[in-house]
């Protein structure tokens, strides 16, 4: 980065690190003893949709790899669209499968990386939930690098829980790199997975 960059204020973009989302299974422990979250088995892959035959293809081998897994429990492998007109490529597991559901997350990431798909991957999620019926998502924001949580409140129609959120920016920060621009925390309202 030069002297011009700087001040204007031009900063370069932070590169992807998709083995950051190999620690989720130690932030759910984390997440668990501190507020009572624990896995729901649910996750999803956000991108934006691309018209071809290329994308088509690599998106299909990548259902394909996933739904092969012998040890998947639960519905294949699906793909949803959202009301924005964004693709969530939905990934299930049962709830002690977490460490089986990054590895599905980081697969779709890495294939439509390889395929020079990674400028249309948006985020990705895994889904937890405690025991009086609140949900959560830790968000991976694919091209900052940096998670966050998003707390939508149960029978409220897109209103979050904010300070749960930052309760939980806090505890996680030990394991997971946290975005600290909150105004990057993006709601994620009716994601499928969540």
């Amino acid at each position: 980065m030069g002297l011009l960059d700087i001040l204007l204020g031009r900063t370069r973009p932070v590169a992807p690190d998709l083995d950051r989302l190999f620690a989720l299974p130690s932030a759910a422990v984390t997440l668990e003893a501190a507020a009572g979250f624990t896995p729901t088995g649910g996750g999803a892959v956000c991108f934006a949709s691309v018209e071809g035959a290329a994308f088509e293809r690599i998106h299909h081998e990548v259902r394909e790899l996933l739904d092969a897994d012998t040890d998947r429990t639960g519905p294949p492998v699906e793909v949803r669209r959202d009301g924005y007109g964004y693709s969530w490529l939905v990934s299930r597991r049962s709830p002690g499968q977490l460490p089986q559901l990054v590895n599905d997350l980081h697969a779709v990431n890495s294939s439509l990386e390889a395929g020079g798909f990674g400028p249309q991957l948006l985020c990705s999620l895994a889904a937890f939930a405690d025991g009086g019926g609140r949900k959560l998502a830790l968000v991976y924001l694919y091209k900052r690098g940096t998670f966050y949580p998003f707390a939508p409140l149960p029978g409220a129609a897109e209103r979050r829980d904010t300070a749960l959120e930052l309760q939980l920016k806090a505890v996680l920060g030990d394991d997971l790199r946290i975005e600290q621009d909150l105004g990057r925390w993006f709601p994620v309202w009716g994601a499928p997975g969540l």
